[in-house]
């Protein structure tokens, strides 16, 4: 007699197709392109749009080409070098394409042999495109919707500070300055503060209604970005002289103190930079010091993104486990030199018990370091049960997507579909949305009492209130949908 058996579930019958295609990157490519994946956690906005797009926004303003430095210079045209960016693209097709190369890694991405590195090639093609990035910060915050959304990524924690706070950080020194006395540095900036906060959360929500007007969101078709939720991370450049960094961090964690879009605050620039290194110790105390000021406040650090011999051993050794401890934080970017960290397992149980997740880049991390494959730590993360959120970077620099990392997580790491689902909903849960969670404490995927069904009247009173329930409801909708409908592609 034979036993019926109840019928899969989309979702059996999705991990199921996973499974099949799960050593073929072409077919990987076309299932994750259309899987949801939540939120982009690691992500800045000056790196996020295209070499194209810069120079066509230069163009549109008249700004120039700097042809020695292959770089996007501000009008009058009137170097010895400089020729006009508006119609570059049909007058001179091949100075175009130098220029693309020289504001990104292309180059080395698409095998063509480049005298720089990829450490090198990268950090230095900001400086070339920030003149056009300076003046288009509307521009950028669509770009990045635009993107976010054509790869099915519903919420973008975008690193970005408002004009103000750099215009003036920049140019202002503290001749008082006592890296020992923070209390005194700080009391000296005060009065300076609530003009600055106020001058940039009106040029926040300017920039957030010229986005939305280049996305026509108000139009009858608005363009799909328009339904990506973007809040923010400010952060400091590590680069800048002490006294210039603490103002400029200050500022940030007084805009998120004031600010409901801004949640969370950073350090950039690279890490290995001698400056970096030499004060890390008090970049940490910087942040520990401005954390007590500001308790709402989080703080997510770039820490780890290192190797032998890009740094010194003795670099390698707490930098992980420095920011968490010292300053606070509660997630940690890139984290890559875990395994060469003194009391690493410490660190890592640490991170799992206290759910601090780390914001894995891979095609960064590869460019920029050389990191990939079995070198990555991606499955020590994994194994030790931290949570593990995957991120673009800078998505346009690196011309990559959030769908290439997904792709690489499976094809060099081994993850399945149940472990992707589950990257894209950690990247809901430890993402510094406000609200509750749909999802009981501690079990990302264990739904709680209040949702156990999602269109329940309790899970609409959830979602109503918190933002982050409301986007993690969301998420869930859509992998049912994603499922129902993948499940039936017949792949022979």
């Amino acid at each position: 007699m034979k036993v019926a058996t109840a019928p899969l579930s989309a979702e059996a019958r999705t991990e199921a197709l996973f499974e099949r295609i799960s050593d073929d990157p072409v077919l990987l490519r076309v299932f994750l392109r259309d899987m949801p994946k939540g939120g982009d956690l690691h992500n800045h906005a000056s790196g996020t749009p295209y070499a194209e797009e810069y120079l066509d926004w230069a163009a549109r303003r008249d700004f120039c080409i700097d042809e020695a430095e292959e770089a996007i210079v501000e009008p009058p045209c009137d170097g010895a070098d400089q020729v006009s960016a508006n119609g570059l693209m049909r007058s001179d097709p091949d100075l175009y394409s130098e220029l693309v190369d020289a504001l990104s890694v292309r180059d080395l991405i698409s095998g063509v042999q480049s005298e720089q590195s990829g450490h090198k090639q990268f950090f230095s093609s900001f400086g070339k495109f920030f003149p056009i990035v300076r003046e288009e910060p509307a521009r950028t915050l669509a770009s990045v919707k635009r993107l976010a959304a054509d790869d099915r990524v519903s919420y973008v924690e975008l690193m970005f500070n408002p004009g103000p706070i750099d215009s003036y950080f920049s140019q202002v020194v503290d001749p008082e300055w006592d890296e020992n006395d923070l209390e005194a540095a700080f009391q000296r900036l005060a009065p300076e503060i609530e003009p600055l906060i106020q001058q940039s959360l009106a040029e926040r929500r300017a920039v957030e209604d010229d986005a939305n007007g280049l996305l026509g969101c108000e139009d009858d078709q608005p363009d799909a970005g328009c339904d990506v939720t973007v809040y923010y991370n400010t952060y400091g450049l590590r680069r800048f002289p002490n006294e210039q960094l603490f103002r400029q961090l200050a500022l940030g964690f007084a805009l998120i103190e004031a600010d409901p879009k801004s949640v969370g605050i950073s350090l950039v620039e690279p890490e290995d930079d001698p400056r970096s290194i030499e004060n890390y110790d008090l970049h940490m105390r910087m942040i520990a010091f401005l954390s007590e000021k500001y308790p709402t406040a989080k703080v997510t650090l770039h820490a780890g993104e290192l190797t032998l011999g890009l740094a010194p051993s003795s670099a390698l050794r707490t930098h992980i486990r420095d920011a968490i401890m010292i300053a606070g934080s509660q997630r940690i970017g890139h984290g890559i030199d875990i395994a060469w960290e003194h009391q690493s397992r410490d660190t890592l149980d640490r991170m799992a018990n206290e759910k601090i997740a780390v914001e894995i880049n891979l095609v960064s991390n590869d460019v920029i370091l050389g990191v990939r494959g079995a070198q990555h730590p991606l499955n020590l993360y994994l194994s030790s049960d931290v949570p593990v959120v995957l991120s673009t970077d800078d998505q346009g620099v690196l011309r990559t997507d959030m769908t290439e990392q997904y792709v690489r997580a499976a094809l060099e790491h081994g993850l399945d579909y149940a472990a992707l689902k589950q990257v894209a909903r950690n990247s809901l849960e430890y993402a510094f949305v406000p609200g509750d969670s749909i999802w009981s404490e501690g079990e990302v995927g264990v739904i709680s009492d209040a949702c156990n069904s999602l269109s329940s009247a309790a899970c609409d009173a959830l979602a109503a209130e918190s933002p982050k329930a409301d986007l993690q409801r969301q998420l869930e909708r859509d992998f049912t949908a994603f499922e129902n409908d993948i499940a039936e592609w017949d792949i022979r």
